[in-house]
Parts: structure tokens; sequence; C-alpha cells
């Protein structure tokens, strides 16, 4: 085990520079960099006349900005610098655990993500639980109803639901439950005179704004669970071990709650860190910013935007190295599950 562990921990060294490399290569060409936008304000500014001062840059005219400006704002943000060598160092940042600082808020990338991870946690746990606790249930439901009317009606709302991506349905929440009826506000995680309200009517106001993001990002992200714990499920029911505990005389309530039960969760168990850090990271990105939720997906698309690339490469850092981790734990959970796994 411990060899196994070691070699998933060198594995993700060239996992983690792949994803890295390709990014920056990207980033090299996407056009409208920082550079260009600093000097697209100049010349914004110029409208005010000839040689206007926008940002400290003096636009002159047909002119354009000095030479020399241009070359101090490219030193400013690192442009000056070969890619290689400006790759090398972000490396060398990163090694240490330094995931630089942003070209436009003033603040490191570890303080920005520090910041906006409440909100995406606070989204996470709430999609993850509320999955949970109906995707486990609904589809013990349905093993044990197999092929039942119940099974079909369940089965085409589970993939209607899973049809429709997230932010399609956050939309229609909005313009019908936001918009035109207002029983629920359009942005924010809580009202602007929260601080004045008591600790009751606090809960009652961040439930109020969490109650469509929430219900956009878990109708499409039960339906796997769902139909993993069904499958699981009606796997174990035809095993043998289940027709000898019913041919003992037990109870169809014990057969599956104390033999089939214990036995059907392994898959969904060990789904369980992944599924849970990645409803922290994953899929929030277009709620968050339908809603105008001020999280982690709200930071990394005004990144992208703005062409904050110590931001979009240091998240992505971030997000990668802990999906890593992660899938290393979900694969060591199938051994504290069922020790009969082996990796050799």
């Amino acid at each position: 085990m411990l060899s196994y562990i070691l070699k998933r921990l060198l594995l993700m060294i060239p996992t983690l520079l792949g994803v890295l490399l390709i990014t920056f290569m990207v980033v090299q060409f996407v056009p409208g960099g920082p550079v260009e936008q600093y000097l697209a304000e100049a010349k914004a500014g110029s409208g005010k006349g000839s040689g206007a001062e926008s940002g400290g840059l003096s636009y002159r005219g047909a002119q354009g900005v000095d030479p020399r400006r241009i070359e101090q704002i490219k030193a400013l943000y690192g442009f000056d610098k070969p890619a290689h060598e400006r790759f090398l160092q972000m490396l060398g940042q990163f090694a240490r655990f330094d995931l630089g600082r942003s070209f436009f808020q003033n603040k490191s990338v570890s303080e920005l993500i520090w910041e906006k991870l409440p909100v995406s946690i606070s989204l996470g746990l709430w999609t993850f639980f509320i999955s949970y606790l109906i995707a486990v249930p609904l589809g013990v439901a349905k093993a044990v109803r197999a092929g039942s009317r119940f099974d079909f009606v369940t089965t085409l709302l589970v993939l209607f639901g899973y049809a429709i991506p997230g932010f399609v349905l956050g939309v229609a929440l909005l313009v019908i439950f936001g918009g035109q009826l207002q029983w629920f506000p359009l942005r924010g995680l809580t009202s602007g005179n929260w601080d004045e309200l008591s600790w009751g009517a606090r809960v009652v106001d961040y439930l109020w704004h969490i109650a469509l993001p929430v219900t956009a990002m878990v109708l499409g992200s039960f339906a796997v669970t769902t139909m993993l714990t069904k499958n699981a499920f009606l796997e174990e029911i035809r095993k043998q071990y289940v027709v000898t505990a019913r041919a003992k005389g037990l109870d169809e309530r014990q057969v599956l709650w104390k033999h089939v039960f214990r036995n059907a969760l392994i898959p969904i168990i060990t789904g369980f860190p992944a599924a849970f850090i990645g409803a922290f990271f994953t899929g929030s990105l277009l709620i968050e910013t339908l809603f105008s939720l001020d999280g982690l997906g709200l930071l990394s698309y005004e990144s992208v935007i703005r062409r904050d690339y110590p931001v979009v490469l240091g998240t992505l850092y971030f997000f990668t190295l802990i999906g890593l981790v992660t899938k290393l734990i979900s694969d060591l959970s199938y051994v504290w599950v069922d020790p009969r796994v082996k990796f050799d």
C-alpha cells in the first residue's frame, strides 16, 4: 500500500506539469492580454484630447503610447521575459505554494481564494447533502420496485432533470420565481441589511437567497448517484448470499438493510470524497455567475475575462492539486470499505 501511495504521489507531478504547461501555452495565444487592456484604456482616455492621461499612460494621438512606457508596463506584468523563463518562474512559485499576485485586484491569489471560498463551500455543502439524501433512498426504492410503474416514472423524471443543464434551469428559475413571481431574490447570498437582522432572520434570509442556485445545482447532480445506487442494489439482490438469507427465513427488511445495503454502498461510499470536494469547485462557475454569487466560480470567470493570468493559473493549480489528492483518497477508500481489494 505504501509503494502504491508513493507511485500515485509521484504521478501527480507530471500531471500537474502537463495541465499547467497546456494552459500556459494557450494563454500565450489568447488576444487581449493585460498589456493590451492597459493600452486600450489609454486610448479610450484620449477622447478627452491629445496627450490625455489614462491610468498613468500618456496617449499621444496618432503616435500612440511612448514605447518606453510600454516596456515599463511589460516589465510590470513580467512580459519582458521569454515565455519559458516565465513558465519556470511560475513553477518555482507554485513549488513553494506561492500562487502569485493578481494583476488588477492588488491581492495575492491565495487571499482571493480564501475570501471567495465560503460562498463556494456553502453551495457545495448544500448540493452534496441534498443530492445524497435524495439519491440514495430513491435509488434503493427503485431497485426494490424494479420494473414497476414507480421505477419507470422516476427514471423519466431523473433523466429529464439530468438532461437539463444547470445554468438553463437557473435561468428559468430566475425568470419565473425571481422575475415574474418575485418570490426569491435575483442575486447575492444575503440581503444588504443582513448585519442588522436577528439570528433567526439571518437564517431565513440566507435560505431564501440560496434556494434557487442550490435547486439548479441539485437537480442535475443527483441523477448519476440515483442510477448508480439502483444498479448496485440490483446487482447485489441477485447474488447467491441474498437467496441463502431469504431461505433461512430472514425478513425482507433485514435482508435488504443488513446484508444488501452494506455491500451495495461500496461504490457509493468510495465516491464520497470526490463528490464532496467536487461539489465545491465544479459546476458552480455558471451558477455563481448567473446568480451573482461572489465565489470561486465567479472569480475564475472574471479572471478569464480580464486576462488576470496569475489568478487563472494559480486557481487552476490549486484546483488540480486538490482534485488529484481527492482521487487518491477515493481509490484508497476502496480498501477501507472492502479489505478484499488489493492494488497489486
